[in-house]
């Protein structure tokens, strides 16, 4: 199945909340989980994940958190919080800052987040494809430069 290339990492302190988000997901995608911030932080050294959903209350630390670092380590990746708390400040803050591309409350509509995930997943390819266009632009810039001093 295709999809299951696309990569997404959930982050929960609720191991119900995991179980349930992995046992509808991973027909879908290669899901990833994380119970915490600091195994969040070492499923992203050691793998590329397109879509990241974190819950925004956890021990030690809140979602926006992971967002912000996330997105100084991996601006091509989506990032959705995911919470039963309206945190408002918050919430507005990390839209304000570009931390992450949606808010979604608990309990959420699977087929919902599903398509939220999709077209998560669409705005990554996007980017990384911006990445690389503006890479070969660069460099024809270079080639009409070296070509104007000759």
């Amino acid at each position: 199945m295709q999809e299951l290339n696309k990569h997404v990492l959930y982050v929960d302190d609720e191991p119900v909340n995991l179980a349930a988000f992995n046992a509808y997901f991973r027909r879908y995608y290669k899901v990833f989980l994380a119970s915490s911030v600091e195994e969040a932080e070492n499923i992203l050294n050691d793998n590329e994940i397109h879509v990241l959903i974190t819950d925004q209350r956890m021990p030690k630390t809140v979602g926006t958190k992971l967002l912000e670092d996330a997105v100084c380590k991996y601006p091509e990746q989506t990032r959705i919080l995911l919470t039963a708390y309206a945190d408002n400040d918050a919430i507005i803050d990390a839209f304000q800052r570009g931390l992450m591309y949606r808010y979604i409350l608990k309990p959420y509509n699977s087929d919902e987040l599903k398509e939220i995930i999709d077209t998560s997943y669409e705005i990554y390819v996007l980017k990384k494809t911006k990445e690389v266009l503006y890479k070969e632009y660069m460099n024809t810039q270079k080639q009409i430069e070296l070509l104007k001093k000759k």
